[in-house]
């Protein structure tokens, strides 16, 4: 019997979790401030997925090379739903892409405004604020 309907199931599971993972990317980059902590672990649970989906893919390729002569509608249909899941996450992630850059060029623009104002040396080698005036007096404890 052919594991192929299986591994089409867990494939479909796996693209089902993908999407929940990628519209958790798509709200944490669309808010006015990024959670860099959980947008890292987004980003580790959508390269777990995306690796579990390159497996199952592997081990398809090798099924239905094995059942190349079979026929089967259920099979057809079921990658028929695997390939139009997949086509709405490439467009998806596409978006989420869109949406990092867009927030990487907010973080240059903000960096570019404070950098007239960035202090080079805020302590001078002795410990003290740079720039203000000493009293020439000194203190002992």
């Amino acid at each position: 019997m052919s594991r192929l309907p299986d591994i089409l199931d867990q494939m479909t599971a796996i693209l089902n979790s993908l999407k929940e993972v990628m519209d958790a990317e798509q709200q944490q980059l669309s808010a006015g401030s990024v959670n860099g902590s959980l947008l890292q672990r987004i980003t580790e649970d959508k390269s777990s997925l995306l690796a579990a989906l390159d497996y199952l893919e592997q081990q398809r390729r090798v099924e239905q090379e094995a059942q190349r002569c079979a026929n089967d509608d259920d099979v057809a249909s079921r990658w028929l739903n695997i390939t139009q899941k997949t086509q709405q996450l490439r467009f998806l992630n596409q978006h989420n892409g869109w949406l990092l850059e867009g927030q990487i060029a907010r973080n240059q623009q903000a960096l570019e405004v404070l950098k007239p104002y960035q202090e080079t040396g805020l302590y001078g080698k002795d410990g003290q604020t740079a720039g203000q005036p000493r009293s020439g007096k000194k203190f002992t404890v």
